[in-house]
């Protein structure tokens, strides 16, 4: 990449999205975690992961039980969206290898949350689109971590999945040097602009939360590596990490015009083990935005199915 394309990309891009947030956020790496407090006694954990220029708050409505530990990723070089709470360091964070912005970067920082976070025995891991992909690189890095964890993947980022031909179409005439203006573009036109194209029908609380995609990473930089490496992991990951995973649900939206459904559906056939494919109605990648009852119960979990 040039560097004046670089330059540019690495402007600071301002928070333009928090909400009020009661618990404790610690910072790993260049991302944090953020650990909800909860009023009851704890039953189950549901770690959310957060997709493409999304932020936790993605999750905050679908798991609001008193009895569920919430504990909410925030992605490398995204913005923390909270108020009020200070982020705090912990002492079980460990240095992390690879690139950040990157997929493999952020599977570390999960792994770090699920191997020192939970208070529970019954866990579940939710990832939407991109964190979909984050959970199972995380698998791939460290599959013991994972033998009783229940998995909810919405709309997810596969091995040999592909964008939709409608963003490709967007996407493929855009060099580096053209992000920095492309996105000032997005961020000046009202999202109704392009909202109900990509977005589906659009509700209170989609409006709410996509409406500010773009401010969602601190640089531009950090939305082209995002592109990048998630274009580059569906084609060179295989669907043998399938063979890791011990439960849970694939989550497969109806209409979706940022994946392509059938290559994700495609993709979700060829796993071997119990995780089952729910096609959905939901009338766009936003699953768990266009309607909560689409969130699995917690019935199914592993622990509990035991116990």
């Amino acid at each position: 990449m040039k560097a004046s394309h670089v330059r540019k990309l690495i402007k600071p891009i301002d928070s333009a999205y928090s909400e009020m947030f009661s618990g404790r956020v610690f910072r790993v790496g260049t991302g944090a975690v953020s650990v909800r407090n909860h009023s009851g006694e704890a039953e189950q954990t549901v770690i959310g992961v957060h997709g493409f220029l999304e932020n936790h708050c993605y999750f905050t409505q679908a798991y609001e039980a008193p009895t569920t530990e919430l504990i909410l990723l925030t992605c490398s070089n995204y913005h923390i969206p909270v108020n009020g709470v200070t982020p705090e360091a912990p002492d079980w964070e460990v240095p992390i290898k690879h690139l950040d912005g990157t997929i493999e970067y952020d599977a570390c920082i999960l792994n770090q949350a699920l191997a020192n976070l939970p208070s529970t025995d019954n866990i579940r891991v939710h990832g939407h689109s991109r964190g979909g992909a984050v959970i199972l690189e995380a698998i791939n890095q460290w599959p013991e971590l994972y033998e009783n964890v229940e998995l909810v993947l919405e709309a997810p980022v596969l091995p040999q999945g592909r964008l939709s031909a409608l963003v490709t179409a967007v996407l493929e005439p855009v060099s580096h040097g053209m992000w920095p203006w492309l996105i000032r573009l997005i961020n000046s036109a009202p999202s109704s602009a392009y909202g109900q194209t990509f977005f589906g029908k659009m509700n209170p609380r989609k409006k709410q939360l996509l409406g500010k995609l773009f401010s969602a990473t601190k640089d531009h930089l950090t939305i082209v590596r995002n592109i990048e490496n998630l274009m580059a992991w569906m084609e060179r990951t295989d669907t043998s990490v399938y063979s890791k995973v011990r439960y849970g649900t694939f989550l497969i939206p109806a209409v979706d015009r940022i994946l392509d459904r059938q290559a994700m559906l495609a993709s979700a056939r060829q796993s071997p083990t119990t995780m089952r494919i729910v096609e959905t109605e939901a009338p766009s990648h936003f699953i768990t935005l266009d309607s909560k009852e689409w969130v699995p119960g917690f019935e199914s979990l592993p622990a509990t199915a035991q116990g």
